[in-house]
């Protein structure tokens, strides 16, 4: 029977407390009598008295010993951020095919675009069905899966002479895959990183939302010298065999801890998490920062016309180009930044700062709009203060509800992210067409940010607190 070195026996319930012995009614160092439930090691655990103990335990699936130190955890860091890069091209240079597709399919812009609506809804809506299936099999299989299904979108699409065989490949297959990607590379690093969950989940929904800048500049090439269909071929065949290659090498991290009897009372299964206000009021915070954040960063186009900055230069470059390249960094870097700070300072703290830096930026854009160097520099800032929450809110999720059920838990929250999708953009035209003016829309989307700030200190913050110390 193996043994796992263990180091305190710190997530106890009183009643199990009872008659263990030592100070306190804690466990004597040493003691073999540890109760129903074993908390996780000596690294995050606050009793000052923790001695060396040892605890014969069941098959936990892990060899004895194993813990999520050591370059093991970095290296599969390092292989989810490679998966996460190969499927973040199908959305993110999406604009590139437009002009080319059109022409091939005789047809116009309304229509073309169905095609990346129907990624981004399979992607996100059926987010809770992808991470079961990742939980079921394993990150290995199904992540390899979902790689596979993104490449094999374009391969298929290369081949597509209807805009029914284009929704079906690129759309369809494409949002299967890069959800399974997305929301199984997320939930598994999280469990490598226990200590530094925000950090781990900002570095690899920065490979998403940065990895097609790899890909931009090669896929314009090519379609420029091979065209369309030979460009989606090749690149296809290139994200499935890395994509899978990256997630064969995938594990699922250690237990955190022997675990005796029922789990701890923070790894809470999706079903029992539905049920839990806390969830919901983090999914409406989501949905409200992914919904505003898209009305204004999805317009920039069109605003950028109306404030006179798309024909203006700074820096001998063009205005709107340079801005939507700063973005992109911004957007990337913003994750893991404020992913590690809310690891030292907490993660409603970290909303509450990030909200609002969003909801100034905005406002010192709008008031600025003439200006094209501020224009650009602030549309970074603007992206600075949204991306964050692609990797506060998973983290915030795990810390609440626990490992066990990470990747089908955070498949639910992240329908949050296909809500804003749908609504951001086709709001903010409404508001702009109602009113005539972008004020209005910067208005609804400022005044969300700061009542989502507000909501982390004083509504989330005190309910998560109450839950994690009953």
């Amino acid at each position: 029977m193996p043994s796992l070195p263990l180091r305190c026996a710190c997530n106890l319930t009183d009643a199990s407390r009872r008659g263990t012995g030592g100070t306190g009614g804690w466990p004597r160092p040493g003691s073999a009598r540890v109760g129903r439930r074993i908390a996780y090691d000596h690294r995050i655990c606050p009793f000052p008295r923790c001695g060396p103990s040892t605890l014969s335990t069941t098959t936990l699936g892990r060899p004895a010993g194993a813990t999520t130190t050591g370059a093991t955890r970095w290296v599969q860091l390092g292989l989810g951020l490679l998966c996460m890069m190969t499927v973040s091209s199908p959305q993110y240079v999406w604009a590139l095919f437009t002009k080319p597709m059109a022409a091939a399919f005789g047809t116009g812009a309304a229509a073309l675009q169905v095609t990346i609506t129907i990624l981004i809804v399979l992607q996100t809506f059926f987010s809770p069905f992808q991470g079961y299936l990742v939980q079921r099999f394993g990150p290995a299989p199904l992540i390899g899966l979902g790689a596979a299904l993104t490449g094999l979108s374009w391969i298929l699409a290369s081949y597509a002479t209807s805009l029914t065989a284009l929704y079906l490949s690129y759309g369809l297959l494409g949002g299967l895959g890069t959800g399974i990607v997305y929301v199984g590379v997320v939930g598994l690093v999280m469990g490598w990183f226990p200590e530094k969950r925000g950090f781990a989940a900002g570095i690899v929904a920065a490979g998403y939302g940065m990895g097609a800048i790899v890909t931009t500049f090669p896929i314009a090439d090519r379609l420029q010298s091979a065209g369309v269909q030979a460009t989606l071929f090749e690149f296809g065949l290139i994200f499935a065999v890395v994509g899978v290659l990256a997630a064969a090498g995938l594990r699922r991290p250690p237990l955190p801890a022997a675990v005796v009897g029922p789990a701890s009372a923070r790894d809470t299964a999706t079903g029992a998490m539905l049920r839990h206000p806390v969830f919901w009021l983090m999914f409406v915070m989501m949905a409200l920062m992914s919904t505003t954040g898209l009305m204004v960063t999805t317009q920039i186009g069109f605003f950028a016309g109306d404030f006179g900055v798309t024909g203006a230069t700074v820096l001998g470059m063009a205005a709107l180009p340079l801005a939507l390249t700063i973005d992109r960094f911004c957007n990337g870097l913003t994750r893991p930044f404020f992913g590690a700070l809310s690891d030292r300072i907490g993660r409603e703290n970290t909303m509450f700062v990030a909200f609002l830096l969003e909801a100034c930026a905005m406002t010192a854009w709008l008031l600025t709009r003439g200006d094209p160097v501020l224009f650009v520099l602030l549309s970074g800032v603007v992206f600075f203060g949204w991306g964050e929450i692609f990797s506060l809110f998973p983290s915030t999720l795990t810390d609440t509800f626990g490992t066990r059920d990470a990747t089908a838990n955070y498949g639910c929250l992240y329908i949050a992210q296909g809500v804003g999708s749908v609504l951001g953009g086709p709001m903010a035209s409404l508001l702009h067409d109602g009113t005539g003016s972008w004020t209005t829309v910067f208005a609804v989307a400022i005044g969300a940010d700061v009542l989502t700030a507000v909501l982390a200190l004083a509504a989330l913050k005190p309910l998560r607190r109450r839950m994690l110390a009953a």
